[in-house]
């Protein structure tokens, strides 16, 4: 009785998996009931839909208590098999796939040259609603974006979907053709060939030297991190949904957000939570996601309209927040989710924006064009862009980027950790980095001029880079060693005008220092204003994603260079 106590509290995803492999199915089916008009033929199906669910359900309780006796191997969702007696699975045609895209009330997929109705899933999908981009034709060029697809808890549950196999008269060499297969990547813009590229497709670039070396990054050289494709998107046609904690929603267009609002000019620092990723598995073990540099983080200046306006026009009261709102998440034109908590959206200080120019400019496609979220101080997964949907909540965005990717755990935890034992990140530590290192001197007019200012009149080392602390805490001090820690310098803080409430924005600093003095190793750290500094090692600090990486950093240098 035992197999038959675990069958009865199966869900029902897995026991249609179970009475599949118990090899009663000619061949895969599917949890859903079919569709009134059938896929597979020009005439409509005598079966209503009341009455397919009940002969469905007798089907499956009997299913599951033979599945209890009855044992099959597995059969991957890849890849399904028959015998040859056994008759073939329905044919569907491409034409018939593509009409039940996104905007069908059923939604199909395929995979390979077999067919799924993915309708139910949907729902329930980790990703959210990206996956409504692949509906209608084929899903694998998504899932070649998106590895963690590819194994086979995946394949089982994709498997239970499963309705046919494609037309052979639409495949060419046994697969769906090029032509059927959308490029989600066809509206990326160009990008500047001076950015560090470290994945194409999604584009994942950090700022070159020359970029950091500024207080304000331009455009073309500010860090690119997309999780998928841009968008399509049309600013005449754009819209803002705010749905309400009741449900109500408020929409807005973007001439009603530059028009009816106060515009503000906010100058903010944003930082991949991966930034210095490789540093962290060099300097202690093996890490997960994309390995930057220090190139991860840029500073711009954001022009728009404060968040906590257009909500309190949208009907929240935000001087006194509802017991019933204690998030507010933001759903970008590709899908990508994430939340901030709401205090954070609607304190005065907090300078949230919605924000339409970048360095008073209209926002470049890469940055999030037409509009975007900017959430200064805190980690830049938070800034969602191409922004589409508010949803004032009592829960956190239940995106993967929200509840999985953006966390970090202890140094002895693996890669499956108990994902929701760590909160998601928000606000960043204090950071710095060392982004310039050159040899000057006297004999060069423009160096003896920058030497003139340090009352130095020998061949010295040239010493910048930039500081960073989140939540608004200023930067108060910067310690310098140029023999591996040993002993130590203040480095000088260079003047900047920022705008904002709070010091949003990165501290650049500079240290000159005679060539003689120099080690084999420079090494900096920063200090805020509430006295955090960074850890010396990796070790200690270590998390397998490799996120807030934030030790101090070092560079080596050449005592008699070339």
């Amino acid at each position: 009785m035992e197999p038959l106590r675990r069958a009865l509290t199966t869900p029902a995803c897995r026991l249609t998996h179970i009475f599949k492999r118990s090899g009663l199915c000619k061949y895969p089916i599917h949890r859903q009931s079919l569709p009134a008009r059938s896929p597979f033929s020009n005439v409509y199906s005598p079966v209503s839909p009341l009455r397919r669910r009940f002969i469905g359900g007798a089907v499956l309780i009997s299913a599951f208590a033979a599945a209890a006796i009855v044992c099959a191997p597995v059969v991957r969702a890849e890849a399904p098999t028959g015998h040859a007696d056994e008759p073939h699975p329905p044919f569907i045609r491409l034409d018939e796939v593509r009409k039940h895209g996104r905007n069908a009330e059923e939604k199909w997929i395929t995979k390979g040259d077999k067919v799924y109705n993915i309708t139910e899933w949907i729902p329930g999908h980790p990703g959210g609603e990206v996956i409504l981009r692949a509906v209608g034709g084929p899903v694998d060029q998504y899932w070649n974006i998106f590895t963690i697809h590819k194994k086979q808890e995946v394949y089982d549950i994709l498997d239970t979907f499963y309705i046919g196999d494609v037309d052979p008269q639409d495949l060419v060499n046994g697969k769906v053709p090029l032509e059927h297969v959308d490029d989600p990547f066809k509206n990326d813009p160009k990008r500047d060939e001076r950015l560090i590229v470290h994945s194409a497709r999604p584009f994942n670039a950090e700022t070159p030297e020359e970029g950091l070396n500024a207080f304000i990054t331009p455009d073309d050289l500010f860090y690119v991190r997309q999780h998928m494709w841009v968008p399509e998107v049309n600013e005449a046609k754009h819209k803002i949904v705010i749905e309400l904690a009741d449900g109500e929603e408020k929409e807005y267009s973007l001439d009603d957000i530059k028009n009816k609002f106060k515009e503000v000019t906010v100058t903010a620092t944003l930082q991949c939570s991966g930034n210095r990723r490789k540093h962290m598995t060099e300097g202690a073990r093996s890490t997960n996601g994309l390995q930057w540099e220090a190139g991860a983080i840029s500073n711009a200046e954001w022009t728009g309209v404060r968040l906590r306006d257009v909500l309190k026009d949208a009907g929240l009261q935000t001087d006194d927040l509802p017991e019933d709102v204690k998030h507010v998440q933001f759903v970008g034109a590709e899908a990508y989710g994430a939340s901030i908590p709401a205090e954070k959206a609607v304190d005065k200080l907090g300078d949230v924006l919605l924000a339409y120019k970048m360095n008073d400019k209209p926002l470049a496609l890469d940055h999030g064009y037409p509009i975007r979220l900017v959430v200064p101080g805190n980690v830049a997964a938070r800034s969602v862009k191409w922004l589409e949907r508010i949803r004032l909540s009592d829960e956190e965005s239940p995106s993967q980027w929200q509840r999985r990717d953006y966390k970090c755990f202890g140094p002895n935890v693996g890669g499956n950790p108990e994902w929701d034992s760590a909160p998601a990140i928000q606000e960043t530590p204090v950071q710095s980095a060392i982004t310039s290192l050159r040899d000057i001197s006297p004999h060069s007019t423009q160096d003896s001029k920058l030497l003139q200012v340090y009352g130095l009149e020998e061949d010295s080392i040239a010493v910048e880079g930039y500081s960073f602390a989140g939540g608004g805490r200023r930067i108060i001090r910067v310690d310098v060693s140029a023999n591996d820690g040993r002993t130590w310098q203040q480095a000088e803080l260079l003047p900047s005008e920022s705008k904002g409430a709070k010091a949003w924005a990165w501290t650049r600093w500079r240290w000159v220092l005679p060539r003689s003095q120099a080690g084999r190793c420079f090494i900096v750290k920063a200090v805020d204003e509430a006295y955090n500094t960074q850890p010396e090692d990796y070790e200690p600090n270590y998390n397998f994603r490799g996120n807030l990486t934030s030790c101090w950093h070092r560079v080596g240098y050449r005592t008699n260079p070339a």
